[in-house]
Parts: C-alpha cells; structure tokens; sequence
C-alpha cells in the first residue's frame, strides 16, 4: 500500500533514536501553477531577483510582527521542544525538531538582520538566503502542520507555527508557492468554497441529504440554502457536502436545527468555513474569504453565525473574524459596522455548533436515546487549532469540555486517550496546516505515529472502536491513515453524526418506536 516503510508503534514514545539525517529532505510538495498564484496577488513564478525580495519580504514582516523578531531573538536551544513534534517523532531526522526547523529562518535572518550575522556569520550559523536554502525552506516549511504543539512546551512561548507562515508567505510572494493551498484558495475566492461547487449543484446535493433524513426519521427535515430573513447562517466546511463522515455530521446539524425549531440557512456565496489563508501566511487573502462571509451574512439578514466543525475554520472565525472582517467587533468600516448591528449580541458571535448544541441539551430541550450508540465505544481527538488557538463557552478550557460533554450526553462508552496526548498537549492528525495532499502521503503517515500510538493503547485498554473529531481536516486524514496502522478506515465518526444517531426527534419513527416500549 505504501512506498514507504509505515512506522513502527514504540515501546516508549519520544526523541527518535538514532537520528536520520535528511531522512524528509526529498518531501514537498507540487508547486503553485501560475494561475493559482496570480489569483492570490502573488507572482506566477519565481521572480529573478528573488534573493533580494525575500529579504525585502521578511523585513517588512519582522516591521510589522513584533512577534516574528522576538522568535528569531529569543531561542536559547533550552531543548524542551526537541521531542514534541509528531513530524520529528515519525521521520527521526533532525530538521523536524522544532528548534531545527526555526534555524532555517532564523540563521537567514542573522545573515541580514543582525549586526554579528552581518560580519561575522561563521561564528553565529547566519547563512546567505541561496537556491539551495530556499529549497531546504520548501521542503522542510511543509512538513510543519502548524499544530503550535511545541509553542506549549516553550519557556519563551516561541510559535514555530508563526515562523512557518512566515516562511510560507515569504515563498509566496517571490513567486514559489503550494499547489494544494493555492489552488484551493482561488476557488474559494471565486466560487464561494473548496470543492469549486456551484451554488446549482449544492442545492442539488442538500435535497439528497433531506431524502436520505425522511427516509430515515419520517420527517421532512430541510437543509436551506441562501434563505432571507432566516436568523442563523451556518458556516461550516464544504467537506461535510460531498464526503464520509462529514456528511453524516451536516445532518446531525440538520436534525438538531429542525428539533430546536430555529430558523436557520446556508449560504451559496460563503458555502465554505475553511480559510486556507491562514496556512500560507497571508492575512490579505484570510480578509478576502472573510469578507466573504460578512456579506453573506448581511445580504441573507442573518441574527446569529454558527461554525460547524472545522478546526483551523474555528480558530479563524474567533481570533480573525474581528479584526479582518469587523464580525462580531473590531472594524470600522460600513459594511462591518452594519453587520455588528444587525447580529444579536445575547449570543456568542461567532459560536461554534458544539456551543450550540450543549446549549441545549443543558435547557433540556433536546431528547436522545443513548442505547442507539451502545455498539460504538467511542474517544475524542482535540483538533490542534480549537485546543491550542481558540476556546468555546465562557472559561478557560471550554473547548476541551464542551465537545466532550455532547459526547457524554449522546454515548455510554466513552474514555480518553492519554492525557498527555490530548487537551492543550494533543497531537496533530498529522495532516494540516496545509498537508492534507496525496504528494505528502509520506511525512502525513509518518507524523500520525504519536496520535496512532496513543489511540492504539486506548483500542486495547478499553475497547474503543470509534474516534470522534470535530475538525473536517483531522477526520479526512484520519480517513486515509488509518488503514495504514491496521484500523479501520470508518473508526473516525463525526461529533454530531454520533449525535444524528442518538436524537429522538418529535414525531420520528424512533420516537414512536421508544413510546411502544
């Protein structure tokens, strides 16, 4: 199945040993053709002066980031980060370290932007910004997830995360971007979502989705799209229209909605939550989609916006929507200042759909029957940008409880995984920040170990059969790797299909067949 040797599972999780030098080094991915890069306002190729505007690039980052300047300043090679990046504990070669891959940046930087580094560059490992450096950028740039696992264990807090976006933005603007990214991006920018799925054939998609839910409970349950006047807009990932499980989850939303009896919408316009902008660094383009939403929201007069699940989507709408977009605060543009009016502010802006949920099921206004999901023994993965870059509910923490509270709420058999792989410590499914593309099948495989190691002890420990994930990214690769260690490739469910699965809805025929009983 793979042409490359799958991991190993280890007897005791941690540092590789021995190390493999350049073992990743021939992993990148496709490069952007120059239409994806030209939609994005990046150059078609590589530039012929490059060397001289990627510095140019990196100084205007570190002028407007003081953040960026402190990373490269700050490290004292303490070593707490060596060992906690799944990328380094699946491949063994050293370039992964978190440390190691900040060096790729910070010794350009010294090179131009310190004043040893600029006569002395032996003596403090500055190295000229060469073909063969931005080469070594590109591979190893895409072999970080951008999890910020590391970041937690830092004494300095230093976000290798920040410095691959930085990098990535960098690349871009000269002329050498990602394929996988910037495809995507420029059809969310035209179309309105990833696939490039017309507003015509979602429609179409959605009256299956209604088929296959009266089918099954008897009711005409319905999935609106570009519905005015409604008073909630979901915003959720486009994954959930076309794909296992995540379509399973889009109902789940579906069936809660028509039980709760709210007035809710999709939208043909902004029919997408992810914002692969992020990934790449680029605040202007993170604004275009953004803004996309906000005039959807205005145009369809919405009162409330709910993100369905999507993790990096989640992190976007609540540390960017603000500032990028003026939804919910922040902004001082017309359109922004409108939308701030219209939406009810008696509720979270933006919420996610798990904040929704729990909502109600604590008003009790929800009814499920546990006993349906009694056959699956189920854990939950936290997703790295909910756990590490965003939070639900009113406390800290909320957004590790939350998800699992609905959980509890719909399942008998429940357990965690080990707790020092999950919550703010979770490991990455191996395929985000813009690596969920079949060219980096290799370094997805392999970067999945830790979270593989531990869902295999919890497998044997306590019978799980199921893995919950509240992130579109982290169930399609979940999807395709873990056939690779000898699960099942349909162990990983949707939150809210396990919530799908559980609701007695009023008037279905499972509450008629409860009511018999």
């Amino acid at each position: 199945m793979a042409d490359f040797q799958v991991p190993e599972y280890r007897e005791y999780p941690g540092a590789p040993i021995p190390l493999q030098e350049g073992a990743t080094a021939h992993l990148k991915p496709f490069l952007a053709k120059p239409n994806h890069q030209e939609q994005l306002g990046f150059p078609g190729e590589l530039v012929e002066n490059w060397e001289e505007k990627a510095i140019a690039k990196m100084g205007d980052l570190l002028n407007r980031y003081r953040s960026l300047r402190v990373y490269m300043d700050a490290c004292v090679k303490c070593g707490s980060c060596t060992d906690k990046c799944h990328y380094f504990q699946g491949t063994a070669d050293p370039k992964n370290m978190p440390v190691a891959r900040q060096d790729l940046m910070r010794s350009v930087y010294r090179r131009y932007f310190t004043l040893a580094g600029k006569y002395f560059p032996k003596l403090v490992g500055a190295r000229d910004m060469t073909r063969e450096v931005l080469d070594e950028w590109y591979s190893y740039f895409h072999q970080c997830s951008q999890c910020r696992r590391c970041s937690v264990f830092c004494p300095y807090g230093i976000d290798t995360a920040e410095i691959s976006m930085a990098a990535r933005e960098i690349m871009d603007s000269i002329g050498y971007g990602q394929k996988y990214c910037n495809e995507i991006l420029g059809k969310l920018q035209t179309i309105g979502n990833n696939l490039g799925l017309p507003g015509k054939a979602l429609e179409s998609t959605l009256g299956e989705f209604e088929e296959e839910i009266e089918e099954d409970t008897g009711l005409p349950v319905k999935i609106p799209i570009d519905k005015v006047g409604a008073d909630i807009l979901l915003i959720t990932p486009s994954a959930d229209f076309f794909a296992e499980p995540h379509i399973d989850g889009l109902m789940g939303y579906a069936k809660v909605f028509h039980e709760a009896g709210v007035n809710w919408t999709l939208s043909s316009y902004a029919s997408e939550a992810a914002n692969f902008s992020m990934f790449i660094g680029s605040y202007d383009n993170l604004k275009v989609v953004a803004e996309r939403i906000r005039k959807a929201a205005l145009d369809l007069g919405v009162k409330r916006i709910i993100v369905g699940e999507c993790g990096h989507a989640w992190r976007v709408a609540y540390s960017f929507w603000n500032t990028t977009a003026g939804i919910g605060s922040g902004g001082d543009e017309p359109y922004a200042q409108a939308l701030q009016k219209q939406l009810d502010h008696n509720y979270p802006i933006p919420q996610h759909i798990c904040e929704f949920i729990w909502d109600l099921i604590q008003k009790g206004k929800l009814r499920f029957d546990k006993s349906q999901t009694d056959w699956r023994t189920v854990t939950f993965h936290d997703s790295c940008n909910v756990a590490r870059g965003s939070r639900m509910g009113n406390y800290p923490g909320g957004q590790f409880d939350i998800p699992r509270n609905v959980i509890k709420a719909v399942c008998n058999n429940y357990y965690d995984m080990d707790p020092d792989t999950i919550k703010e410590k979770t490991y990455c499914c191996g395929g985000g920040g813009g690596l969920l593309t079949d060219d980096l099948m290799e370094i997805r495989v392999k970067g999945a170990l830790p979270r593989m190691e531990a869902l295999n002890e919890v497998v044997k420990d306590h019978g799980v059969t199921h893995l919950a994930a509240i992130c579109a990214i982290c169930k399609a690769q979940f999807a395709k790797i873990l056939p690779y260690y000898k699960f099942p490739m349909d162990m990983i469910v949707s939150t809210h299909q396990l919530v799908s699965e559980a609701l007695v809805m009023t008037g279905s025929t499972q509450e008629e067949e409860l009511d018999e009983e």
